[in-house]
């Protein structure tokens, strides 16, 4: 039967409670549990696709197509598990299909209301992850902080269920903020036991709480804590601010969560296999060498907007033993060459990232412009590759003003151009090209001696491509069509081959990347990079 752990958060939003679930899954597994995590997110759209990444970091996209949260890409890396649409769950999409079913008449004349129609739509998200995956444990989180009008559906539903399931089948778990007064040097326990008390307001009582704090918190505040939120001394946890959030996991386990979790759910206390994990963290706090990455995007004000870029550099500095400083670059700032020279003169290599809209472009193409004429190591993702081609068609090719049809329409030569897929397209929401797509690579190219097998599998999220009719042209002048569709016709890599590493894909790699594998194409990167740096 299927154990459940459902973790609310309290007293501020952004406090982890991601990173919790996720180290909560890889402890389980490393103990030979199978373990499957879900997403309820509060808001009001149907997924993420439409928000700007300044309003809620990355969307992270799943083989199946799925727009996500960005905690799925946590979830996905600390489990090397490959999620699905099914694991996350937004208000919209389910007060889209109980609106659906009323319009269908399948209420039979009843008035729908919040309960039971929206819980119960809420409660089966919960089994159907279940009969997809039929994990032994399935790790919830709630989105939002406990008190948000826009979540009581979701806590409302948790507490049903976890009626449902019967006792030592389901747990909650709240994760709260400690605010530590530097002027006093106090740790704050009151914010905490209010958030609890809100909880418990709703019908839910927390079996374990677990503290995100600047400092360590002594026993005699653990003990307070659990006094006044009822909760076992034992099953307060502490998780201090971490260098890196790859030390969570083994920061819990010192505290024995798992085995409090497992005496709460009558699961078998099994020893736990760590060992590569815990050699993973000593090469993160142990390198043997650094170099200097730009990324230049449009977002770079928020770091979340790349998350699962920096992530994919980090985890190829894990296994390079090398320490990669990261260089933020706002590309819409960049004026001139003489200004893209001095910004980059201390930097390895050079990532420009997907993004939509035309703010930021002609930064980019400055960049990937000197990135080419200097032999600086290159990666264009998505957007990256479009303004590799367009850099190329303009400077070396000889077709002024060439752009993409995106950010100009009514461009002479459209280098870039909309799918033919796309063209009748009115709504915005999940109509891209997205999720995992196959492509064929040349055997001649860099990309190909760095993947090691012709065909591979990659997750997309685009609308515009490379249009085949500058093909021969952009090829005659030396670009290399390094990667295609499986049929040929969408030009998928793209390779600059008398550079000793220049690649832009149409995918997003960075989405597959894990701690302990990282990808390949980040990997042809950063050895690109310490090659060049003499390192």
């Amino acid at each position: 039967m299927t154990k459940y752990i459902f973790i609310t958060g309290g007293v501020v939003s952004s406090l982890g409670k991601g990173i919790v679930a996720a180290s909560l899954g890889r402890l389980f597994v490393s103990r030979g549990y199978k373990v499957s995590t879900q997403k309820f997110d509060p808001y009001i759209n149907v997924d993420p696709g439409t928000m700007s990444p300044y309003q809620h970091g990355e969307v992270f996209v799943c083989d199946d197509g799925a727009e996500t949260d960005l905690d799925l890409g946590h979830y996905e890396r600390f489990l090397d598990k490959n999620l699905s649409r099914i694991n996350n769950v937004t208000s919209g999409s389910v007060y889209q299909t109980v609106i659906e079913k009323e319009r269908k008449g399948e209420y039979l004349g009843a008035t729908v209301q919040m309960i039971p129609h929206i819980t119960e739509e809420i409660k089966s998200r919960i089994k159907k992850a279940v009969t997809k995956d039929n994990p032994d444990i399935l790790i919830v989180e709630i989105g939002g902080t406990v008190g948000d009008i826009e979540g009581l559906p979701f806590i409302e539903a948790i507490r049903q269920f976890k009626i449902e399931q019967g006792i030592a089948n389901s747990l909650s778990l709240h994760v709260t903020l400690l605010p530590y007064l530097n002027t006093s040097g106090e740790l704050k326990t009151k914010p905490t036991q209010h958030s609890v008390n809100v909880l418990r307001s709703y019908g839910i009582q927390p079996e374990m709480l677990v503290l995100r704090t600047q400092v360590p918190v002594e026993k005699s505040e653990k003990d307070k804590i659990a006094l006044f939120c009822s909760v076992n001394k034992d099953c307060v946890i502490e998780c201090k601010d971490m260098k890196s959030i790859y030390e969570v996991p083994l920061y819990l386990e010192k505290q024995g969560i798992c085995d409090r979790i497992c005496e709460i759910l009558h699961l078998e206390k099994r020893e736990p296999n760590l060992k590569n994990w815990e050699e993973l963290v000593d090469r993160i706090h142990n390198p043997k060498r650094e170099i200097n990455i730009a990324i230049a995007g449009k977002y770079t004000s928020l770091n979340d907007a790349y998350l699962s870029v920096v992530e994919s550099l980090h985890h190829t500095g894990f296994k390079t033993n090398t320490k990669i400083n990261i260089k933020w670059i706002a590309s819409d700032d960049i004026k001139s060459q003489n200004q893209v020279s001095e910004l980059l003169k201390d930097t390895d290599g050079v990532i420009v990232p997907g993004g939509f809209g035309q703010r930021g472009i002609e930064g980019k193409l400055e960049i990937v412009r000197y990135a080419r004429e200097n032999n600086l190591p290159y990666l264009g993702l998505c957007l990256g590759m479009q303004c590799a081609v367009i850099e190329f068609a303009r400077n070396v090719a000889g077709l002024s003003g060439a752009n993409s049809e995106e950010f100009d329409k009514n461009v002479k030569y459209k280098v870039v151009h909309l799918m033919e897929n796309q063209k009748n397209i009115e709504k915005l929401g999940a109509t891209m090209r997205i999720g995992a797509y196959p492509c064929k690579l040349d055997k001649l190219s860099k990309s190909y001696s760095v993947y090691k097998t012709e065909n591979i599998s990659e997750r997309h999220r685009h609308r515009y491509e490379f249009n085949n009719e500058y093909r021969k042209i952009l090829t005659d002048k030396g670009l290399l069509i390094a990667g295609t569709s499986p049929n040929g016709e969408l030009v998928e890599v793209i390779e600059y081959p008398k550079n000793d590493w220049f690649v832009a894909v149409q995918f997003h790699p960075e989405f597959k990347s894990r701690p302990d594998n990282p990808h390949p194409l980040f990997m042809g990167l950063v050895e690109a990079c310490l090659k060049r740096a003499g390192k």
